[in-house]
């Protein structure tokens, strides 16, 4: 149910983005606190179906916290953003790279986190740079990065080898370390920005990729680095990234099943 209240301070509606101004009307869901103008209310993603609270996914948590029973061990959260931006996205120029409306991320994010495995559609956030937003915030906000702290050295070790058999071997080693969670959501998240690198509306080939997911995805060996660590790191973790996309997309795929197929070798 959506009751009707009045805008105290401004913030964006929740299905067109645009700001809800002081004092003007504006509808808010009991159940999910999204918050809309009464116009926008038929355009409004179906039902959010809130499970009881002890099923709702933590607030923070390292990714297999996160991840379904069942391979591929990949997160709801990481699949539906994924399908999303691939569905509307792959002509957006500038994919990962432009933001989006930082307090919508945030929204929907608490959303989808709130709602657990039974996750409220994402075609009606009319921005995709907010689906785009939604998923590296989730990335980001996890207790360790997708490579875990305690391989973070090898991956970049592997990605400084100068030859690149003995680095693809080397990397295609420590990626089979991984907890099976990491590995899989790695290897979902590998496939999907190969799509995107590949797209000519995108202009995000993987070293622009590389550049926006290497904080991302590697992050640091620890949960507080030092100023000096994380200025050394930041060119590192974008070779990490930039090394993981030239591996073949066959190995990526013999992680996550034949669905992720719609990369060319």
């Amino acid at each position: 149910s959506f009751p009707p209240l009045q805008v105290i301070r401004p913030e964006p509606c929740g299905v067109c983005g645009s700001r809800i101004r002081f004092g003007k009307a504006a509808i808010k869901c009991r159940q999910c606190q999204l918050l809309l103008h009464p116009k926008c209310r038929a355009q409004c993603p179906g039902p959010c179906a809130p499970r009881p609270r002890h099923h709702a996914w933590p607030c923070e948590g390292v990714l297999a916290d996160f991840a379904p029973a069942v391979p591929p061990l990949v997160p709801a959260l990481v699949v539906q953003c994924v399908t999303e931006v691939e569905a509307r996205g792959l002509t957006e120029t500038g994919l990962y790279r432009v933001p989006g409306t930082e307090q919508l991320v945030r929204e929907w994010k608490r959303r989808l986190l709130q709602a657990g495995g039974t996750l409220p559609t994402l075609s009606g956030v009319a921005d995709i740079h907010v689906v785009c937003g939604v998923l590296k915030d989730f990335l980001r906000g996890l207790k360790e990065p997708l490579v875990t702290f305690s391989l973070h050295p090898a991956f970049l070790q592997a990605a400084d080898i100068p030859d690149d058999a003995a680095c693809s071997t080397a990397l295609r080693h420590v990626v089979s370390k991984l907890p099976s969670a990491n590995r899989d959501t790695l290897a979902f998240l590998m496939l999907h920005l190969l799509r995107v690198s590949q797209s000519p509306d995108c202009k995000m080939d993987i070293f622009n990729l590389s550049r926006v997911f290497g904080p991302t995805l590697v992050g640091h060996s620890s949960p507080n680095p030092t100023p000096l660590v994380i200025m050394e790191d930041t060119p590192r973790q974008a070779k990490v990234v930039a090394q993981l996309l030239s591996l073949p997309p066959d190995f990526w795929r013999g992680f996550v099943g034949t669905e992720q197929n719609r990369v060319p070798t």
